[in-house]
């Protein structure tokens, strides 16, 4: 469950589910998830969420809506019993559904009537009211039906820039970006700002830090942060257990020493 902390933890919590987008949504929509809980009897559970760099769309009773990027963590808290369903875009692929910068939309929740109008409403209406399968296939033709044939070369070299940021553990600053790109500083700042909402340094810190968490889940007590420091490019251990902590909640360490560690 990428991006969800103490994933042994919410696993017992909830159950998630992924579902693959359409062909032809593939280079917009990464996946659709579903996220069931029955918590009766049980007290609330506070899952907190290390986001990545996307755009999401999801449907809850009394809440439906568009949420951009959230540049802190993000915590959801489940109580009795329910249900979540969600789309969530890849790093480029929401700006042509939304029709302005994605940078409009960071840190912000728009209801899905406001981006989508009367078809949005009705779409939140079918959601709520389908099984899992029936709520991802509305959701899928909807977008489907309201997709361009395909992103725009802008969208197309973001979107190969943030992979390249996510895939390539040795990136640790915007210099090398620009440096593989090919593309100038100031430019790569905008084309990130229109169409993934946050610039590339907080992308390329995001992916590093969703690396940190992975390891220390893995490690749980082994973990040697001076070691991943080093490995994720900060200047020192104590660089890495400040960006940690600000963002996850702790400091690498103790949330290490709070997972099962390995087998």
């Amino acid at each position: 469950m990428p991006g969800i902390l103490h994933a042994d933890t919410a696993h017992r919590r909830f159950r998630f589910t992924t579902h693959p987008p359409a062909a032809r949504l593939a280079p917009f929509v990464t996946h659709y998830w579903v996220i069931h809980w029955d918590l009766r009897g049980q007290p609330p559970h506070a899952q907190h969420v290390l986001p990545y760099p996307a755009v999401n769309l999801t449907f809850v009773p009394g809440r439906c809506r568009v949420t951009g990027v959230p540049r802190g963590r993000f915590t959801e808290v489940l109580t009795g019993t329910g249900r979540v369903v969600g789309a969530r875009f890849r790093p480029a692929g929401f700006r042509p559904f939304l029709g302005a910068p994605v940078s409009t939309l960071t840190d912000r929740f728009r209801p899905v009537e406001a981006v989508f109008g009367a078809e949005g409403s009705a779409l939140a209406e079918a959601v709520l009211a389908a099984d899992e399968a029936g709520a991802v296939g509305l959701l899928d033709r909807f977008l489907a039906d309201r997709a361009p044939d395909r992103p725009d070369a802008a969208a197309e070299t973001v979107e190969a820039i943030v992979a390249r940021a996510a895939g390539d553990t040795a990136i640790t600053r915007v210099d090398q970006l620009v440096a593989a790109s090919g593309l100038g500083a100031r430019t790569m700042q905008r084309l990130f700002a229109e169409h993934v909402g946050v610039g590339p340094k907080w992308v390329i810190r995001r992916y590093r830090l969703h690396e940190a968490a992975a390891a220390a889940e893995t490690a749980g007590c082994g973990l040697d942060v001076a070691t991943l420091a080093a490995t994720l490019g900060y200047a020192d251990q104590a660089h890495l257990t400040r960006d940690f902590t600000a963002l996850v909640g702790e400091p690498p360490a103790r949330y290490a020493r709070a997972q099962p560690g390995p087998a």
